[in-house]
């Protein structure tokens, strides 16, 4: 089953400058992500019958057209269970449908299924046809995907990444950068990274810094300019997910090795 993608230039941190929209099948299609109206995206809609829009989740640079397309094709709109609130917040559009994990959407190219994907953002999911999953900001060809905090858990995107893994897709259609043609090498190299990175935290704590800030400065030993932000919202998810585990005590303020029983 093969999906179609056109890329959507849109205010966006990722280094692409665009998000990839998706549309599966053609009578009856499936229009995922569309961050902005756009050419390119017309173009692929205007010989399809769109029935479907859906999202991997709300962030601005997804979420930014489905109001459009939604008035123009008279599409059902889905949403996950739960979250149908925060995704009008996001699209100005009441969902007509909801989802949660193993939903089938269908299109005349066949079923899509829900892959339950939560970690980037808490509502992130995938979408899987034969093989193939549109994933999102799961993952990346390179780099790697920021799970920043308030919104971002570290926890759950590890828990995602290994999900993925475990299935061993064929193909993954990410919204940036190019198609994954190794899925279970990339989601192995994010967790590693991911992994890395709490361990540089953790030393962080370890040797003093107890700040955020000064956390931040420990764990990255690279120029931030132009993304401290995110870097710092990141050390922040880290520092939740180890005060979870009980492995630093994190106040919100300050942090320290969790005291030994």
């Amino acid at each position: 089953m093969d999906w179609q993608r056109a890329d959507v230039p849109v205010p966006t941190r990722a280094p692409t400058g665009s998000t990839a929209a998706y549309v599966c099948g053609d009578e009856a299609a499936l229009l995922v992500d569309p961050a902005d109206t756009d050419d390119a995206l017309d173009s692929l809609l205007s010989d399809r019958t769109l029935a479907h829009i859906a999202l991997t989740h709300y962030h601005p640079d997804h979420a930014g057209a489905v109001a459009h397309y939604a008035r123009e094709t008279n599409a059902t709109v889905w949403a996950r269970r739960g979250r149908a609130a925060a995704f009008e917040a996001a699209t100005g559009v009441t969902p007509d449908k909801l989802f949660s994990d193993g939903t089938t959407i269908p299109t005349d190219a066949g079923p899509v299924t829900i892959l339950d994907t939560p970690g980037h953002a808490p509502e992130h999911v995938a979408f899987e046809t034969d093989g193939t999953v549109v994933s999102g900001d799961l993952a990346v060809a390179e780099g790697s995907v920021v799970v920043g905090a308030p919104e971002g858990d570290v926890r759950a995107y590890l828990s995602s990444l290994r999900r993925l893994h475990a299935r061993n897709p064929d193909a993954l259609l990410p919204s940036h950068g190019p198609r994954i043609e190794s899925p279970r090498e990339t989601c192995a190299r994010l967790i590693s990274h991911r992994l890395e990175r709490e361990r540089r935290v953790r030393a962080a704590v370890n040797d003093g810094a107890d700040t955020l800030d000064e956390v931040l400065d420990a764990a990255y030993e690279k120029d931030l300019t132009g993304v401290r932000d995110l870097a710092r919202a990141t050390v922040l998810a880290h520092l939740e997910k180890l005060a979870a585990e009980d492995t630093v005590s994190w106040d919100g303020e300050r942090a320290a090795l969790h005291p030994a029983e």
